[in-house]
């Protein structure tokens, strides 16, 4: 028995007494790939990407092991959230236009000193000042850098469009900025890598474009070392007691955490590993986050019909923001109908020795884009669910 069919058959004994469609976490792959990361990050403390993960209790299973420190949030509101739930470390990593929450956070100490708003243009200073609706607590203010690699004089952009201030002049003045506007304090710089920590170097049957990224992506590590420490210099100057610089990712982690100036990596998706962290050189991870949807209809020889399972991921569209069929190995989609709403025929011989109700397991694209379509999450101790807890959406919350 491969282990991928030792596997599904854990699965299926642990959720024998389960209805599909549901979702599971194998915590012994969620801990393993956990001790990985701190592995990579070499000593240094490892921030939680929440939009990765999206469930509080998995959150509190990870923060509780050594190494890793704080949260990055995707929200304002979501970060409120968390620390009203008693996490003191919550890096929004977003700038906000929530004039609620901001008045919510500048009217609460508890609030104020739990969490970190991101800022890259002195217009949210305003934004926030005229949301404080009273609030005098000091907020406290990350500055994003730029991360992008830039080819021929500008002219080629290989990067998310993040932050404008990419020079350390740019983000030394918006320090200043901060630094003159009372109610406000600059804690920290963020450098988000998404090219060489969110980009696959090793896809299967591409070998020119992966030997390309590979090329990009060494070119990429080394200008932007070379930036971010320069940058740190110049808002230490201004900010002597900065706290932290938070740099990297799940596929960048040892490359990030390598470099003096940065005292903090950013993962979250390498918790759960996805279908997008199959291909990269850097690190290889066990698939920890899969659902099931149940057979219900046998159209033909080779040919099975599961219930819904088009949930695909956020991005550019393309296959590659598609779930992919796992379990059992060897299904496929039908071309003319891929993953839909409401059923997905697959097809392959493993398709034959399936029956009505049977369970096919599935890999999301992306980490915690999945809790969006479940409201709870099994957790999986060899072949036994030891656990049952709500995602975000469970808890009533869908912050995006």
């Amino acid at each position: 028995m491969t282990a991928r069919a030792s596997d599904r058959a854990r699965y299926d004994r642990a959720t024998a007494h389960l209805e599909a469609p549901l979702a599971i976490v194998d915590l012994d792959a969620f801990d393993a790939n956990a001790d990985d990361l701190l592995r990579r990050a070499g000593g240094k403390p490892v921030r939680v990407a929440s939009k990765s993960v999206r469930c509080r209790a998995l959150l509190e299973r990870v923060l509780a092991k050594d190494g890793f420190a704080g949260i990055m949030s995707f929200t304002l509101a979501e970060s409120l959230w968390l620390a009203r739930s008693g996490f003191d470390d919550v890096l929004l990593a977003y700038p906000s236009a929530d004039r609620a929450g901001f008045a919510e956070l500048a009217s609460d100490p508890k609030l104020a000193a739990a969490v970190t708003v991101m800022i890259d243009d002195p217009a949210q200073l305003r934004l926030i000042d005229e949301a404080r609706d009273g609030g005098r607590e000091v907020v406290r203010v990350c500055l994003e850098l730029d991360t992008a690699f830039k080819l021929l004089g500008g002219r080629v952009r290989i990067g998310a469009l993040r932050s404008p201030l990419r020079s350390p002049a740019q983000v030394a003045d918006l320090a200043r900025a901060v630094a003159r506007r009372p109610g406000f304090r600059v804690v920290g710089i963020m450098a988000y890598e998404g090219h060489i920590a969110g980009v696959g170097d090793a896809v299967a049957g591409r070998p020119l474009r992966s030997g390309a990224v590979r090329l990009m992506q060494a070119a990429a590590r080394r200008e932007l070392a070379e930036r971010r420490a320069e940058v740190v210099r110049a808002v230490r100057a201004v900010v002597p007691d900065l706290e932290f610089v938070n740099g990297g990712g799940t596929g960048s982690v040892q490359h990030t955490a390598a470099e003096d100036a940065v005292t903090e990596i950013a993962a979250g998706s390498g918790l759960y590993v996805p279908r997008l962290f199959d291909n990269y050189t850097s690190f290889s991870g066990r698939p920890a986050a899969l659902f099931a949807q149940p057979v219900v209809r046998r159209p033909g020889v080779g040919v099975v019909t599961v219930l819904g399972g088009g949930y695909p991921a956020s991005g550019a569209p393309g296959r590659d923001r598609l779930p992919v069929p796992y379990l059992p190995e060897g299904l496929r989609y039908d071309p003319q109908e891929g993953p839909g709403e409401v059923q997905t025929p697959l097809l392959g011989s493993p398709a034959d020795d399936l029956l009505i109700g049977d369970k096919v397991w599935f890999r999301h694209a992306k980490a915690g884009e999945l809790c969006e379509r479940f409201d709870a999450l099994h957790l999986v101790e060899g072949d036994t669910v030891t656990a049952t807890v709500p995602t975000y959406r469970g808890e009533g919350h869908t912050f995006l």
